[in-house]
């Protein structure tokens, strides 16, 4: 017989398979789109990664992982990644953005690799901002061939009506969230 505890978590889980296969799905998912407009100022400042597919260049990361993007004197913009590793250990990352086309798009271009190397076309990976709240406080960035999602937040715990609504939109957009891993946040890591 099944505990209360257990039919809720059935139910639940049974809601996200129904979700999962009843939302409208994108009629061309193959041609993923960002958003109309991303407003750069508003979008710059501290980020936490709230879940994301897995990735070879995050793999020693474990836990507080946050972004920070500040816009450099040349218009592009920063980009500080930082993360605790298994021992506790904090790594950083530093990489430079570019907008892709008009002032507003959303649309960018980033990199990790020397800034010597900036003029190899293969140095610049995709970073779409595919969805955005209207008061730029939960944000999904991905990429045309979908290979990599991030789900990030100005707080480490948002709400959970907009997230889950945020998951049934990705999958809107033909994603599959299966691989989605979810990012734990134990210690504030200070980051500039």
């Amino acid at each position: 017989m099944l505990t209360s505890k257990s039919l809720v978590q059935v139910l639940f889980f049974g809601l996200i398979f129904w979700s999962s296969q009843t939302v409208a799905q994108d009629p061309n998912p193959s041609k993923l789109k960002s958003i109309e407009s991303l407003d750069l100022n508003r979008y710059l400042g501290h980020w936490f990664e709230i879940a994301k597919f897995p990735n070879w260049f995050q793999k020693k990361c474990k836990s507080d992982t946050k972004a920070n993007y500040a816009l450099k004197s040349n218009g592009h913009v920063e980009v500080l990644n930082v993360c605790r590793m298994e021992g506790g250990q904090i790594t950083e990352a530093v990489g430079e953005a570019r907008l892709v086309g008009e002032f507003k798009s959303a649309k960018l271009k980033v990199r990790f690799a020397p800034e010597w190397m900036s003029i190899l076309p293969f140095v610049w990976g995709d970073y779409w901002v595919i969805d955005l709240d209207d008061a730029y406080q939960l944000v999904a960035v991905s990429e045309p061939r979908r290979e990599y999602l991030w789900i990030l937040s100005r707080t480490p715990e948002p709400d959970d009506k907009a997230l889950n609504e945020l998951m049934l939109r990705l999958i809107s957009k033909g994603f599959d969230l299966t691989p989605l891993e979810r990012t734990s946040h134990k210690q504030e890591i200070p980051i500039k």
